[in-house]
């Protein structure tokens, strides 16, 4: 069968099950024959098979695809179809399985691609450009293998940083990006189910992935309502970011508004606060808990008001290790260390001066016993209660040790879909959020705002992974919305696509991204005008502590629209990010609060209407010197642009470029030919 578009040629060999074609503008760029689909079932003891179209005995082509059947001897038939839809190539399957199995994943279709541009010897490689945490370009998918961000299968019990939509990957769509062309994979899928959205490499290039999970019964067909979609763009990021966008926006999830309509949205979130985030216990995550210098709570304000008054705007205070029974030991929080009214009379304090409150939580683990505090441990609370029944369990029924922070707990991953698994988290954090804090950051630990795997089948939803954990999600985190009024909820990594109308303010971690390729600001380019996040304590930044990047990493969120962040010591000392045992270099801190300072009052003056609730768009071509940074978790070196910059349309169709300049001298940089001069430690915008 052949599809022959305008830009997009497919040729499908629907007798053999593979793709046998895909040219972009009359170029060929398949590399490597895949196979045209792959299914997972499993069986009721837990057992799986994977069957391919190869494996099939029988098939029968239609007008748009093929029937196939007889997998193995298995009764299982599957129908694919390709065709035209609004000038693209829409894929779609439909899977119906034997009586005794239900379809866990399928993949149509797999497409193998040259490889990537830093790993092809032959010149034809491109760039992926991969929905992951809050963005990433990769030229290099060698780089990837070597972090803990690299492929692997997603299994259970599951682990945070599993490419997993709605989780660390927040968008629904993959792009392959040459020089002159890009090709755009898209889910539209309005439910949003869960999808491993991915790729890995191969000997001869590498494959792209949609791994759908289905969430249907035994014997249950699995027959999404929704296309993969093939689309040719541009061989620019944003190009393809546009296109997904187009999508987005026609089919918006629920509670999603705009920011300007936005009734649960409180006044603050417009002034961009400057976050502040330090611990009361230890000086990292793994330390011992001992009160340090910045507790009790008050003890802080001092140097809380040297800051403000050093770089002139909100504060917005976030609290590590503030929990009244053990940190990093979720979900029972409240009340707070050192009690109520010891917390309380901080929080007045702050609000007195028009600064804001908030904390850290660690979402849906269910700690048996804290590494950190020896004497916090629920084992007779979890056995007396029966609150086995509300854990995630494997295939086999079995409850599996979470893999989330082992060195901090040893414990399980809550199910949300349990009425027990529900009924721990709201007696958890009800007493939390009905209180007068401004900010909780509840679902630490859940990236993106997603729940884990989970096989039981006695808590009522499908045996396998699926649409129903997104749907199970965005119902709890709607019931915590009614109860926490205008106290933002937010999540590690930013909200993924279908929470953002409940997780409106999160910790937007882009520097992990340097870890296995380029940062780019595609979050903010799909949704800036919906939500804002902000830059989070940058833990786990892979960039060579001995040098100063504090600037160019609060630059880079300046520029993307989020909120600026500051982590301290219990010293009140600059860290360069959150997670640091050696205090040997420490930022710049002057710098950083003179820069902090003029942009802030850039922002009030002229960005706001841009950086607030504008819309990202495609900038010109701007040039400019590089700065060479190493990376302490392998050879890799990246380049930080010395002048870092953004482009936006604000609501009255104004457009301007933003440049800020996180440098001690002034630097020059050139915009489509013009020299344009941007002073040391400040911002200006250029009107487009």
């Amino acid at each position: 069968m052949e599809l022959n578009l305008k830009q997009l040629y497919l040729s499908v060999d629907f007798q053999s099950g593979f793709m046998t074609s895909l040219q972009i503008g009359g170029c060929e760029r398949l590399v490597e024959k895949s196979p045209l689909f792959r299914i997972c079932l499993r069986d009721k003891e837990g057992s799986t098979v994977v069957v391919t179209a190869a494996d099939a005995r029988a098939c029968t082509e239609t007008e748009d695809g093929a029937c196939y059947s007889d997998f193995l001897m298995l009764p299982l038939s599957v129908d694919t179809t390709l065709k035209e839809e609004n000038g693209e190539a829409a894929w779609r399957i439909a899977v119906t399985p034997p009586s005794g199995f239900f379809v866990e994943w399928v993949e149509y279709p797999l497409v193998t691609l040259p490889a990537l541009q830093d790993n092809n010897p032959l010149g034809n490689g491109g760039k992926i450009l991969f929905p992951y945490n809050e963005g990433a370009l990769i030229s290099d998918a060698d780089c990837r293998e070597g972090t803990d961000f690299r492929y692997e299968e997603p299994q259970y019990p599951s682990k945070g940083c599993y490419a997993i939509f709605p989780n660390m990957v927040f968008s629904q769509m993959l792009a392959y990006l040459w020089k002159d062309v890009g090709l755009y994979i898209g889910a539209h899928d309005r439910q949003r189910g869960v999808k491993d959205v991915n790729f890995y490499r191969v000997e001869n290039g590498v494959t792209l992935r949609f791994r759908l999970f289905c969430g249907t019964g035994f014997g249950e067909k699995f027959a999404p309502d929704f296309p993969i979609v093939f689309a040719v763009t541009e061989g620019k990021w944003e190009a393809a970011a546009e296109r997904y966008r187009a999508w987005f926006e026609s089919n918006l999830p629920r509670n999603v508004k705009k920011i300007g309509a936005n009734d649960a949205i409180p006044a603050w979130y417009e002034d961009s606060p400057l976050v502040v985030s330090y611990p009361v216990r230890g000086i990292h995550d793994r330390d011992e808990m001992k009160p340090n210098h910045l507790f009790p709570y008050t003890n802080a304000l001092p140097v809380l008001e040297q800051i403000k008054n050093a770089v002139n705007c909100r504060l917005l205070v976030l609290l590590m290790h503030w929990e009244g029974t053990a940190p990093w030991a979720p979900p029972y929080v409240w009340p707070p260390y050192g009690g109520v009214d010891c917390f309380n009379e901080f929080l007045h304090a702050l609000h007195q001066k028009g600064d804001l409150l908030g904390v850290y939580c660690s979402g849906f683990g269910y700690t048996l016993q804290s590494n950190l505090i020896a004497e916090y441990n629920k084992e007779a609370e979890y056995t007396q209660l029966g609150y086995e029944k509300a854990m995630c369990a494997g295939p086999d029924g079995k409850i599996s040790i979470s893999n989330i922070c082992r060195a901090q707990r040893s414990g399980y991953d809550i199910c949300p879909a349990s009425e027990t698994g529900r009924s721990i988290l709201r007696e958890a954090y009800t007493p939390l959020i009905e209180t007068n804090i401004d900010y909780v950051q509840i679902l630490d630990q859940n990236h993106g705002g997603g729940q884990y795997f989970c096989y039981s089948r006695e808590h009522g939803h499908a045996p396998g992974p699926g649409p129903w954990m997104t749907e199970t999600m965005q119902e709890m985190l709607s019931s915590w919305n009614d109860i926490a009024d205008k106290t933002l909820l937010g999540c590690e990594s930013a909200a993924a696509e279908p929470f953002i109308g409940n997780l409106l303010y999160s910790d937007n971690r882009f520097e992990l991204n340097y870890q296995i390729g380029v940062p780019v600001p595609l979050y903010a380019y799909i949704y800036h005008e919906y939500i804002r996040n902000f830059m989070g304590n940058q833990v786990c930044c892979p960039l060579d502590a001995t040098q100063d990047t504090l600037r160019y990493r609060l630059a880079y969120s300046f520029c993307a629209g989020d909120s600026m962040t500051l982590v301290l010591t219990p010293q009140g000392e600059l860290m360069t990010s959150w997670g640091m045992k050696d205090f040997s270099y420490l930022p710049n801190k002057e710098y950083a609060f003179c820069m902090i300072r003029n942009l802030m009052e850039f922002y009030k003056k002229v960005a706001k209407k841009y950086l607030f609730s504008g819309r990202m768009i495609a900038p010109p071509k701007v040039a400019c010197e590089k700065v060479q940074i190493a990376t302490r978790n392998s050879n890799h070196v990246v380049e930080l642009e010395t002048v870092l910059s953004s482009a936006w349309e604000a609501a009255d169709g104004s457009r301007a470029l933003i440049l800020v300049n996180p440098n001690a001298e002034e630097a020059v940089c050139t915009v489509e030919g013009g020299k344009i001069k941007v002073p040391p430690l400040s911002g200006i915008a250029v009107d487009l």
